[in-house]
C-alpha cells in the first residue's frame, strides 16, 4: 500500500496596501517610542514657561530693556505677552534639533532604508514626519505659551502693561508662538532630510535663526533695513508679537514670509528624497 504525502496548504499572507493614513500611524508611533521625543519636548515646554515666568515676575516699570538673545522674542518687552514668550527663542532651539533629529537621525541609524523599503513612493514619509511633528509642536508649545501667561498674569498684577486673556490680540500672539514653533519643527525635518546629517542640519537651523540676522547687520544700513523683517526669526517673531513696531511685518505678511521659508526647505528635502539614495 502506498502513502500519499498530502502537501500543505499555502499560507495566506494579507499584503496591506501603503497608504497616507498606515504612514501617518506608522510615523507617530516611531516618535512616541523615542525616550528623546519626550525628554526635548519636555525641555522646550520647561523653557518656555520658565522664561515667560521669571520674566514677568522679575519685571519693573523702571529697569532698561534688555536686547536678549537674537532671534525671535529679542528685544525689549514692553507688554506682558512679551514677557511672557520671553522662552520662544530657546523653545525654538528644542523644537528644531528635535525636528532635526526625527528626520536626520533615522540616516544616522541606516533606518531609513527600512522606511524607504516599506513606503517606495518616499515623498508620503517626508510628509508624514512633517505633519506628525508639526502638529504635535503646534497643540504642546500653544499650552506652554499659554500657560506661560496665566503664571505671568500672577507676576504682572497691578502693572500698566498686565493685559488679560481675553483683550484684543493677546489670544492671537499666543496661539501665533505656538504656531511659529510648530513650523519650526517642520523646518528641522526639511533641514534633517536635506542635510542627511544631525550635526550638519542643527548647525544650519541654528545659524539661519539665530546667526544670519546678526551677520546681516555688518551690511548698510539701507541694506539691513530693508531685508531685516524678511530673515526667518524675524518674521517669525512679528507672527506672536502683540504690538507691531514701524519696520516689522504684520502678523500675517511675517506667517507668510516664515512658512514660505519652511516651504523653501521642503523643497529642497523633496529634491534630495527623490534623487538620491539613501
Amino acid at each position: 500500500m502506498t502513502a500519499t504525502t498530502l502537501s500543505p496548504a499555502p499560507a495566506h499572507t494579507t499584503v496591506h496596501k501603503v497608504t497616507a493614513r498606515r504612514v501617518l500611524r506608522s510615523e507617530w508611533a516611531k516618535f512616541w517610542s523615542l525616550r528623546s521625543s519626550w525628554i526635548t519636548l519636555g525641555v522646550a515646554l520647561v523653557l518656555l514657561i520658565a522664561f515667560g515666568a521669571i520674566a514677568s515676575a522679575t519685571y519693573s516699570p523702571g529697569a532698561p530693556t534688555s536686547d536678549g538673545p537674537p532671534g525671535p522674542g529679542s528685544g525689549g518687552a514692553g507688554d506682558a505677552v512679551s514677557l511672557a514668550l520671553t522662552g520662544v527663542t530657546f523653545a525654538s532651539l528644542a523644537v528644531g534639533v528635535l525636528g532635526v533629529l526625527m528626520s536626520a537621525g533615522e540616516y544616522s541609524t541606516g533606518m531609513i532604508r527600512s522606511t524607504l523599503a516599506a513606503v517606495p513612493r518616499r515623498l508620503p514619509v517626508l510628509w508624514s514626519k512633517s505633519a506628525v511633528f508639526g502638529a504635535t509642536a503646534f497643540v504642546l508649545t500653544t499650552i506652554g505659551a499659554l500657560a506661560a501667561f496665566q503664571l505671568g498674569t500672577l507676576g504682572l498684577d497691578g502693572e500698566k502693561i498686565a493685559v488679560s486673556l481675553g483683550d484684543d490680540g493677546v489670544l492671537r500672539s499666543l496661539v501665533g508662538a505656538g504656531l511659529y514653533l510648530g513650523l519650526v519643527g517642520v523646518f528641522g525635518v526639511a533641514l534633517g532630510v536635506l542635510v542627511r546629517s544631525s550635526a550638519g542640519a542643527i548647525a544650519a537651523l541654528v545659524g539661519i535663526l539665530l546667526i544670519l540676522p546678526g551677520l546681516a547687520s555688518l551690511l548698510p544700513d539701507s541694506w539691513y533695513d530693508t531685508i531685516n523683517p524678511y530673515f526667518p526669526s524675524n518674521a517669525g517673531s512679528a507672527v506672536y508679537a502683540l504690538h507691531q513696531s514701524s519696520d516689522a511685518l504684520s502678523p500675517g505678511a511675517g506667517l507668510a514670509v516664515f512658512a514660505g521659508w519652511v516651504a523653501l526647505a521642503l523643497a529642497g528635502a523633496v529634491y534630495r528624497l527623490v534623487r538620491t539614495d539613501a
